[in-house]
């Protein structure tokens, strides 16, 4: 009894929260592994396997169609409930998964190499497959198991702090994976890369469960339909509606600007040089910036001010290609533009992670947060198709007008799904 009254007492007593406590901590250093573990196998099949098969004299036309292993990406929502519904005999719900994701990307993405494309095709396209299944059914466990683990105060540090450690992971195959190829067989690079996953590995034997965690559903038919009852049932149909438009929307006119980048550069009469050590280094640089102080001032700001201030960055930075346009291959522009593009880009992206992280239901973390992505995702999978048509029929300078219109109205429904002046949303337990 003294004891409870003692921890009473503690409650109510004022603490004065330190907040670099927010940011320098063991929650922050998870991020940085669940980032890169998540990252590196996306950017194996995006830059290392590429650059593989067109060294080995597959056709570009062959290599087009390779995008379309990664389907998983887009449908892991589909599997995700079985994932919240079945515990593996070992180290629990989110550990036990992420250990075996994580041990079989190290197994396929080191099998990639040891195939000769010009026999066998097929096999690796199978692999590759197999590469973006286990990945994405990984992202959907990370994602799970941070939603779990991070307070809701520091819901945009750490997802700031996984994308980053995303991002930069794509230094190992697509930057060390090709030096390294110039000096080692493909098979032995494949191998070394994917040595890598074992610094996932390591990290999920360190950590442990999240406290907070819930109970597994018991029947995989609540798994399946309990996500969606919730979040309908917490928000209403019209709140439900205009949260999923909002994540559809927030992003369109940004993802839209930089689909077609490289071959905007080259039509201004940059060289492939200027685009690799302007463009690509700008761009990489500024948006890892972008990210971690998006993350930084979320603490202070909240996720909703953020939203706000971010996105009106976005919108501006959008008219700096349209500008661009105008002056041509002037390499100091090219410089200037792509870094307060990118940085908007890194600060958008911070708070929109946090905001889906933030609507989901600590409870349906898995499933709710792999149908959000998987939503948010959308526009770069299909409407960025049409970007080529739009730029054919109106002009690159026209095109960036009409990509910062369109990022109008995912800004206007901050009005009702983040409001300035309102209360943060306390998250769904």
């Amino acid at each position: 009894m003294a004891t409870s009254e003692t921890d009473a007492a503690e409650h109510s007593q004022p603490v004065k929260e330190n907040w670099w406590d927010s940011v320098l901590n063991r929650r922050t250093l998870i991020c940085i592994f669940t980032g890169f573990s998540s990252g590196m196998p996306l950017y194996v099949l995006f830059q290392m396997l590429p650059a593989y098969l067109r060294a080995e004299g597959i056709g570009l036309k062959e290599i087009g169609l390779f995008a379309l292993v990664t389907f998983p990406y887009t449908w892991k929502f589909l599997w995700a409930p079985l994932m919240d519904r079945y515990v593996p005999p070992f180290l629990g719900r989110r550990r036990g998964w992420m250990l075996v994701m994580q041990i079989a990307l190290l197994i396929s993405i080191a099998s990639l190499g040891s195939f000769d494309p010009q026999f066998s095709i097929m096999t690796i396209a199978y692999l590759a497959t197999a590469v973006a299944l286990f990945s994405a059914s990984q992202d959907i466990v990370l994602d799970a198991y941070r939603r779990e683990l991070l307070p809701d105060k520091e819901l945009g540090w750490g997802n700031s702090v996984h994308v980053q450690a995303y991002r930069i992971s794509g230094l190992v195959p697509g930057a060390l994976g090709l030096i390294l190829a110039d000096m080692l067989p493909w098979s032995t690079v494949f191998v070394i890369v994917a040595a890598f996953m074992l610094l996932g590995v390591l990290m999920t034997l360190v950590v442990k469960e999240p406290v907070s965690e819930p109970a597994a559903p018991k029947t995989l038919k609540e798994a399946i339909i309990e996500p969606f009852r919730e979040f309908i049932g917490r928000l209403g149909w019209t709140g439900a509606l205009q949260i999923l438009s909002f994540m559809f929307l927030y992003k369109l006119g940004d993802n839209m600007a930089t689909a077609l980048s490289t071959p905007f550069y080259i039509d201004l009469g940059f060289t492939l040089t200027d685009i690799g050590v302007i463009a690509k280094a700008s761009a990489l640089w500024a948006s890892i910036v972008g990210g971690i102080l998006g993350g930084l001032w979320m603490i202070k700001l909240g996720i909703n001010r953020a939203l706000w201030i971010f996105g009106v960055v976005q919108v501006v930075t959008i008219l700096g290609f349209a500008v661009l346009a105008q002056m041509g291959p002037d390499k100091l522009a090219l410089a200037v533009v792509i870094s307060f593009e990118y940085l908007g880009v890194g600060l958008g992206t911070a708070a929109f992670t946090a905001f889906i992280a933030r609507s989901t239901s600590v409870a349906f973390a898995a499933t709710q947060f792999a149908l959000f992505t998987a939503l948010a995702a959308l526009p770069r999978t299909f409407v960025n198709a049409l970007t080529g048509y739009i730029v054919d029929a109106v002009g690159w300078e026209h095109f960036f007008w009409l990509c910062a219109l369109l990022a109008l109205p995912g800004m206007l429904l901050l009005f009702r799904v983040a409001p300035w002046n309102g209360g943060e949303q306390a998250s769904a337990k």
